[in-house]
């Protein structure tokens, strides 16, 4: 059944999740018919927006970063919170499709009446985030989800495209992978804003405690990304649910302090105009591929680049002067 925008969004601001969810996959079709719409829906939807702590979550796999959300979610709910799950599925090469079913893994936080879980393929966007999670973001705070949890794929690509799209950012750690596995690189500790050390039982607190340390020390090389702001190291297990609460406390400190600075608006700003220059590459590149003389030139172009012909960036330039020299 085809809903109307009105339907759409009455659904939405009622907390239907069947229409929310339908809503979700209007967004993320690519068919033609359905853009209009979805972008008629957003921007009906944009005053209802912006009042939700968006959280993204990464960490390599087997950091526990399902059972991580799973818990934490319940806890936030415990502490009167609506919490909607974006979990960023990697795809199946053959049909683009989610491959490892997040509400199957979070079948007690899926029975919460006020939790919201969304599996989503990353379709081999880089840095384990859907090219339409950040529009996805905005139908959940229309909802009213107080906390959104941005699971990624956590391969090790591009997490600063999680950043940029989130209030805080958490780095799941485990003990005994190997830093160059964990990634304790300073790309990704730039980004942190609080870091959970997972997986902490009494067999292994003296080695979380040294992680700790190390992580601690290459902190002290890293300039603050937030004035006044030292980026916490929490111990725990969320298996067990110890040390979630620490995270909840710091996380609702770290968002206050944000305020407190003025910075939360203005991140939130950029975070915008990102979108928006990511939104006109897309849309360039689709009028190009629906031109046929534009899309061969641009195939043209870049294989003169991809195999060094002349320098890319004067392949680039060539054909953006094609582009925007072509008569309507």
């Amino acid at each position: 059944m085809k809903f109307s925008t009105q339907e759409l969004i009455e659904g939405i601001r009622s907390g239907n999740k069947r229409l929310i969810g339908k809503a979700i996959t209007l967004v993320e079709s690519k068919k033609t018919e359905h853009r209009q719409q979805a972008e008629e829906l957003l921007k009906q939807m944009m005053p209802f927006t912006g009042n939700s702590v968006r959280i993204g979550i990464t960490g390599v796999p087997g950091a526990g970063k399902s059972t991580f959300i799973e818990n934490f979610g319940r806890l936030a709910i415990s502490n009167g919170k609506k919490v909607a799950v974006l979990a960023i599925d990697p795809s199946s090469s053959i049909n683009k499709g989610s491959i490892l079913g997040d509400k199957t893994r979070m079948e007690e936080l899926a029975r919460e009446e006020n939790a919201f879980i969304r599996p989503s393929p990353s379709s081999g966007f880089l840095g384990g985030v859907a090219n339409t999670t950040f529009e996805t973001m905005m139908i959940c705070e229309a909802a009213g989800y107080d906390y959104i949890l941005i699971e990624t794929v956590g391969v090790g690509q591009s997490e600063v495209l999680v950043a940029d799209i989130t209030d805080v950012f958490l780095f799941l750690k485990i003990i005994g992978g190997g830093d160059e596995l964990q990634g304790i690189k300073r790309g990704i500790m730039e980004m942190v804003d609080v870091v959970f050390i997972n997986k902490v039982d009494p067999d292994n607190l003296q080695k979380a405690k040294n992680t700790r340390l190390e992580l601690k020390r290459a902190l002290d090389f890293i300039p603050p990304k937030e004035k006044d702001w030292k980026v916490p190291i929490l111990l725990g297990s969320a298996l067990n649910n110890n040390g979630l609460e620490d995270v909840f406390e710091k996380i609702d400190e770290f968002i206050s302090l944000k305020k407190k600075n003025n910075r939360f608006e203005t991140v939130r700003t950029q975070q915008a105009e990102k979108r928006f220059e990511y939104w006109v590459q897309e849309y360039i590149l689709s009028m190009v591929k629906k031109d046929n003389s534009l899309e061969e030139a641009y195939i043209r172009h870049k294989k003169n680049a991809s195999a060094m012909i002349s320098n890319p960036s004067t392949e680039a330039k060539l054909f953006v002067e094609q582009f925007l020299n072509k008569p309507n």
